[in-house]
């Protein structure tokens, strides 16, 4: 049941939606709780959790995502991650709102926002123990470790672009607390990972939890042993990377030792790696986890909560629905104008797919023809990646169609790629990965498919990165990386590569099977790799005829560059905190370069 996003303010939720059955039976208004009455009941009580949950980001509604400020996708001129990427940020910049989405350089940089979820876990998990005679044991454990878990994720979700932060487990109070207490400096990078960490590991460890929920359970949308398992591994992974495991941070100069841990240990990547195989071995392989088999449809909203998924956001359509069929795919489908084409993948990404056989098109022997590029490549090209000439269908159409971006004179596109300022994009490329087939785009929220965090194909690519930086390709690194080749049809990699050929494997099945999930911003960072990715134009393909007029000459195919302006500075691996954070509470010390 998609019981917790549905939720409005409390003011005016339906009574009894979620409560036990003896919660019927009371005459207690809950559109008019009290402190009194809130924390009276378990039914009351959930009241306020889920109102938490709601607050989770829904990403499907921004139409500026993560990946726009990555060189895997192509955005429009108009919107911030255009002047991000021209180095434009700075502590003031702390409104990044574009048209009443959010985002800035990173989405989850609103420090006020997540200081108040934040604050609502510490009030819930305060007052449930204050209240514990109320509840029965089983649903107090329950429920803490719920809050707990959510708790971490929102600061795991700034963290990674903020660096150490205030650690606060109470809810502050102004009339019993003195200014020392109130104003909470911020963490060093190693103590705000142990806090997150610590707190995911006791969840884990108490096992009051469920490993997983399926569809249809009355719980499905809730944290789980599997959520807090899978969140504790991708922290550890990010904290071991060589952006922040070194002697000094990508950042810069770290005299406060926020933006990371200002040393090198290898054993962090161990670390990662044995959450990793904790999970493997405890949920995955089929246990309770395994990979979908269909990488077309792990999005689709008939489909949630199937064995990939581990941690989800709560989507329903027309309620709290999705509008991300809006934002892109193809702009133009069957003639008519459908979509804004925010998601235009560029060349470096589409040449991240390999060919069928399993080989790079940069291997001599891989087959790849550059005037016939869209020829045997890989399953996930064809499933998420809509090319020149490509067959669209999806389930609302009519009937099909074949978008075609070429620059044609005889017989014009309305989707051809034209450098101009128009909704269609300039990289002869859309995509319909994560698109819902059932919703016609422009319609508003009216998707109801779950965003997904985390899903159990970064579990396996989390274990097979941590154990090869931690002791090199051994065979489990292999086994690891091999489950996500065989989904796509792909076969082994080839037996016997090094510790740099293996992670280069790693890192760019990363790229391809976690492309436009929010994902590759993240990886350049902890790979320090944005300063080299970021700090050169990006390509599209131009495809024209060389008999213009007719056709009748041969089909020619150029990779163009974009002509888009891209910076990428030694501060910009983090976000400034912003400046009213500052202002409000003299503790908080700058990120460096700001």
């Amino acid at each position: 049941m998609k019981q917790y996003i549905k939720l409005l303010p409390v003011a005016i939720l339906l009574f009894g939606m979620l409560s036990c059955k003896k919660d019927f039976l009371e005459n207690t208004n809950k559109a008019k709780l009290t402190d009194a009455t809130q924390w009276s009941t378990e039914g009351n009580a959930d009241l306020f959790l889920n109102d938490i949950y709601s607050a989770l980001p829904n990403y499907w509604n921004q139409p500026e995502n993560l990946d726009n400020f990555t060189d895997d996708n192509d955005a429009g001129f108009y919107y911030t991650s255009y002047n991000w990427k021209q180095g434009i940020v700075v502590p003031s910049s702390n409104d990044y709102t574009v048209w009443g989405g959010i985002t800035g350089s990173g989405d989850l940089t609103n420090w006020t926002t997540t200081f108040t979820n934040i604050r609502k876990c510490n009030t819930f998990i305060t007052e449930v123990r204050k209240n514990a005679g109320n509840f029965s044991p089983e649903w107090l454990n329950k429920r803490l470790d719920e809050a707990r878990f959510i708790r971490a994720f929102f600061y795991s979700e700034l963290w990674m672009h903020i660096g150490g932060l205030p650690i606060i487990t109470a809810p502050a109070d102004r009339h019993t607390m003195d200014s020392a207490a109130i104003y909470t400096p911020r963490s060093t990078f190693a103590e705000t990972v142990d806090f997150i960490t610590t707190q995911l590991d006791s969840i884990v460890k108490g096992g009051y939890l469920a490993p997983k929920y399926n569809k249809g359970d009355a719980n499905a949308g809730r944290a789980t042993l599997g959520a807090a398992l899978a969140l504790k591994g991708w922290v550890e992974l990010y904290a071991a990377s060589p952006a922040f495991n070194d002697a000094q941070p990508a950042a810069g100069n770290d005299p406060h030792k926020i933006a990371g841990y200002n040393n090198f240990d290898g054993q962090r990547w161990a670390k990662a790696a044995a959450t990793f195989k904790q999970f493997i071995d405890l949920y995955g392989n089929g246990k309770v986890y395994e990979l979908f088999p269909n990488t077309a449809s792990i999005w689709y909203e008939a489909n949630e909560y199937h064995s990939e998924v581990i941690w989800d956001r709560q989507v329903v359509a027309n309620i709290m629905g999705s509008s991300f069929e809006q934002y892109g795919g193809p702009v133009w489908i069957n003639g008519v104008y459908y979509t804004w084409g925010n998601y235009c993948p560029t060349q470096e990404l589409v040449d991240q797919f390999y060919m069928a056989n399993g080989k790079p098109i940069t291997d001599p022997t891989s087959g790849y023809d550059p005037q016939h590029p869209y020829t045997n490549r890989e399953k996930r090209f064809y499933d998420w990646i809509v090319y020149d000439g490509a067959p669209y269908k999806m389930d609302w159409m009519d009937k099909g169609d074949t978008i075609y971006t070429r620059i044609d004179k005889v017989r014009p596109s309305k989707n051809q790629i034209d450098f101009g300022t128009d909704d269609v994009g300039n990289t002869a490329y859309y995509f319909k990965k994560r698109l819902n087939p059932l919703v016609r785009p422009g319609g508003g929220a009216v998707s109801g498919a779950n965003f997904i965090y985390y899903r159990y194909a970064e579990v396996l690519l989390g274990y097979a990165e941590a154990q090869n930086e931690a002791v090199g390709p051994d065979a489990t690194v292999y086994d690891a990386i091999n489950q996500v080749r065989k989904r796509a049809n792909l076969p082994n990699l080839t037996p016997g590569l090094s510790q740099a050929d293996m992670r280069k494997a790693i890192y760019q099945e990363r790229r391809v099977e976690l492309c436009f999930e929010n994902k590759r911003f993240y990886d350049i960072i902890r790979w320090k790799t944005a300063n080299t990715v970021m700090n050169v134009d990006k390509h599209g393909m131009k495809i024209s005829n060389t008999v213009p007029e007719n056709n009748s000459g041969v089909w020619k195919y150029e990779i163009v560059p974009l002509n888009h302006p891209h910076v990428f500075t030694q501060k910009m691996y983090l976000n400034p905190v912003p400046q009213d954070a500052i202002d409000r509470n003299p503790r908080i010390v700058q990120n460096p370069g700001y």
